[in-house]
């Protein structure tokens, strides 16, 4: 059993995430109230660690109306439970699961679970085909993935993930370090990339959202 999984991102036409430097203002105002209206109808929203520690982001419904019973619950993919214990993450805004492993510092676990719910998956990385198991549950049906770039390859190698949806933005970033939409190890011959059905495409405001369901073979 898991959760229903949308990875949904914003990218540039060369598929950039953010620069080198870690800017990332790539999509229009439109587009951010798709997502967070797409927030306020995921049960949780999951990011990881490198993510989180570049952007501090409040993971919550705040573009659009809505009340405190809408913000999904926050999942942060933490392995060595290195989430700042300051961090926008874990105010009292919405419920946070911090995934974190067997063998990550004992004090910082025992510090991040006075402010939020820690799940051990894992040794050494976290096991996210066990985190799925565990989010379903507790009741998590559907949950959206907004990366990084690392997590985001992680989970469509493990073949966690059901849709794809992108916004493509009218603007080329370049640059052999900046964040692509999927980076990690990546495969070695094409027939064994990751399939996608195109479902919808639409033009919102100057951007392009796209649409995918995941082919699973």
């Amino acid at each position: 059993m898991k959760p229903h999984v949308i990875l949904n991102a914003a990218m540039t036409l060369d598929g950039k995430i953010a620069t080198r430097t870690g800017s990332s203002e790539i999509s229009g105002k439109e587009d951010l109230i798709r997502v967070h209206k797409l927030r306020k109808d995921m049960d949780a929203i999951m990011v990881g660690i490198n993510t989180l520690l570049a952007d501090d982001p409040r993971l919550t419904v705040h573009k659009i109306e809505a009340d405190p019973e809408d913000n999904p619950v926050r999942i942060v993919v933490d392995s060595k439970a290195r989430t700042p214990l300051n961090f926008r993450i874990l105010n009292n805004d919405a419920p946070t699961i911090i995934a974190t492993t067997e063998n990550a510092d004992p004090e910082k676990i025992e510090a991040l679970e006075k402010k939020a719910t820690v799940f051990k998956c894992g040794k050494d990385r976290v096991d996210l085909k066990s985190l799925m198991n565990e989010l379903s549950k507790t009741g998590i049906k559907t949950l959206m993935l907004e990366g990084g770039s690392t997590l985001n390859y992680s989970m469509l190698e493990n073949g966690l993930v059901d849709e794809v949806r992108v916004c493509v933005a009218p603007m080329i970033a370049g640059g052999s370090q900046a964040k692509t939409l999927v980076d990690g190890k990546g495969i070695d011959k094409m027939k064994d990339a990751v399939k996608l059905k195109l479902k919808k495409s639409y033009s919102l405001g100057e951007d392009l959202i796209l649409k995918y369901d995941v082919i699973k073979e």
